[in-house]
């Protein structure tokens, strides 16, 4: 049932009555404002702790002072109960300093019980404000879930979020999350004040979760011994008077969401609409739901074939670029051979072909070589610890110096580098950014090679490899580090186009990334990340 003062509506009003010789008109001003509603009225504190502990209390009113318990202790009381609630003092003297007390205590306000008429004006202004908080409450709860569900990847994780909000949007002692399962009715999950059947299956047609499905609508009994669906049986160990439930999807229902009452309650319109709109957002969460651990599963099973695709691509690279090194060997080995023996004797067109054997042949030794390398890239355990790469760069710059004495390079390392990772594949990096650092600026008047590190936006360290070479167009990056792409042509500087691909295979390995910056005749600079490292104090 439902007060009404003016349009205003209450399930309960309290009326805690302290003696006083206008106490009855109080209480009768109340009940005939409520016509054909509760309204309790209460003697003693004992009766008063007892009523705030039951449900459907939506006004409070109070006499003060009340023996045993002044009124603002009363609201104390109610606060700690249900704050919600909307409580009025009533009062032989009322003022405007005692009026400000009790509001700045949380009472909606203090009344002249002698004024009945002011009386009924605060209830009706009182119950109004309820209702508008509640309302606002309950529509900003909704939205709270609505976004929760719209983040879940588990049935697990929309269970927890919907059975708690189902409660929480309409008041209600318990709450549960019911799943089609064939012919059955699978309650799934709960939330209530106490066990319901949570874990339990009944037949479609023997439950009303089953009917709300079946009939796809909604169903609201405020009486369920009173209603012919319902399996008095199964109740009976329960608390549950009344209840509220909604299918999962209106079209097709997968599943309901049930609200239930300790006490009688017939569940309002709103209600029903606040608790169906739940239930839509969760058939959406859950199709969501379907959708993604499908996805997932794809993803996980494309990776397993690439994974193994992979795994046969290596092996096959590894077992023909092995196989193929020792005949062409033999090739460039005889081919040496030969032009030794004929020297200056061979015509000169047999010494050109010999000269083109011998240096394709070694070309392809090289690609063999790279090929054989970045296949073990995929192989070698990671062994990972501190690396000195100041000192590993100069080394491979001094070694590159060295067979170059003629050339007039400046090479700037920074002092005290260090990096986090496994050395001999650390060092294939290095080994690859600086010679082509190196080959790249072979015809650079004033050639520069810069090593050393940097930090980041998000603090994390950074290292890099930078020349004023020849550089490259940025707009053919993407594909800078595929197997076998060059980005300048064979005849003006030689290599395999396997040696990025390589320390591209390195650094993910190790977690980390790399990246490149350049431009056509201005050099390049690569960067690259190994997680674990420090950046410069």
């Amino acid at each position: 049932m439902s007060t009404s003062f003016g349009g205003a509506t209450a399930r309960k009003i309290v009326y805690l009555d302290g003696g006083d010789s206008n106490a009855e008109d109080v209480y009768e001003t109340l009940r005939k404002g409520a016509v054909g509603s509760e309204v309790v009225r209460i003697a003693r504190v004992e009766d008063y702790r007892a009523a705030l502990e039951s449900s459907g209390v939506d006004l409070i009113v109070a006499d003060d002072p009340m023996p045993g318990l002044p009124g603002l202790s009363a609201r104390d009381l109610a606060w700690q109960r249900c704050p919600d609630v909307p409580f009025l003092c009533v009062s032989d003297t009322v003022t405007p300093e005692r009026i400000a007390a009790a509001r700045d205590a949380g009472a909606a306000d203090l009344v002249d019980r002698r004024n009945l008429p002011h009386l009924l004006a605060a209830v009706k202004c009182s119950l109004n404000l309820m209702v508008m908080e509640r309302r606002i409450r309950r529509r900003a709860r909704l939205v709270s879930a609505i976004q929760e569900l719209s983040l879940v990847r588990t049935l697990g994780e929309i269970q927890v979020i919907v059975r708690r909000a189902a409660r929480e949007l309409t008041g209600a002692d318990g709450a549960t999350f019911v799943l089609r399962d064939s012919g059955y009715c699978f309650y799934a999950d709960e939330d209530a004040i106490s066990p319901l059947w949570k874990g339990k299956r009944f037949p479609m047609s023997a439950c009303i979760s089953g009917w709300t499905m079946m009939n796809r609508q909604s169903v609201i009994i405020e009486d369920i011994y009173a209603d012919s669906r319902i399996p008095a049986e199964a109740y009976r160990p329960t608390f549950v008077q009344s209840l509220l439930m909604v299918p999962i999807r209106t079209e097709a229902p997968i599943g309901a969401i049930g609200n239930y009452w300790a006490t009688s309650h017939r569940a309002t319109p709103e209600e029903a609409d606040l608790l169906q709109a739940l239930a839509n957002t969760t058939s959406v969460a859950m199709e969501n739901v379907r959708v993604y651990e499908e996805l997932e599963q794809r993803v996980k099973d494309r990776t397993v074939q690439l994974e193994a695709t992979n795994r046969e691509l290596e092996a096959f690279s590894y077992s023909v670029s092995h196989d193929l090194r020792s005949p062409l060997t033999v090739v460039r080995g005889y081919s040496e051979i030969l032009l030794s023996v004929l020297g200056d004797t061979a015509e000169p067109g047999v010494r050109r072909y010999l000269e083109q054997l011998v240096a394709g042949s070694k070309q392809m030794c090289e690609i063999i070589d790279d090929l054989l390398r970045l296949a073990l890239v995929a192989k070698t355990e990671l062994h990972v610890q501190e690396i000195d790469l100041s000192r590993e760069a100069g080394e491979i710059l001094s070694k590159k110096q060295a067979t170059d004495a003629d050339r007039q390079t400046e090479c700037v390392i920074e002092p005290g580098v260090t990096a986090q990772g496994d050395p001999g594949l650390v060092r294939v990096v290095l080994e690859n950014l600086l010679s082509n650092a190196w080959k790249y600026s072979s015809r650079t008047a004033a050639a520069r090679i810069e090593f050393g590190r940097q930090a980041s936006t998000d603090g994390s360290c950074v290292f890099f490899v930078r020349d004023n070479g020849a550089g490259f167009d940025m707009e053919k990056a993407a594909s800078l580090f595929a197997p076998f792409h060059r980005l300048h042509d064979q005849k003006e500087f030689a290599g395999t186009g396997v040696g990025l691909a390589t320390v591209q295979r390195v650094i993910s390995r190790h977690g980390g990334k790399i990246w490149a910056e350049a431009a056509v005749g201005k050099g390049a600079t690569f960067f690259f990340t190994l997680p674990g490292s420090k950046p410069k104090e």
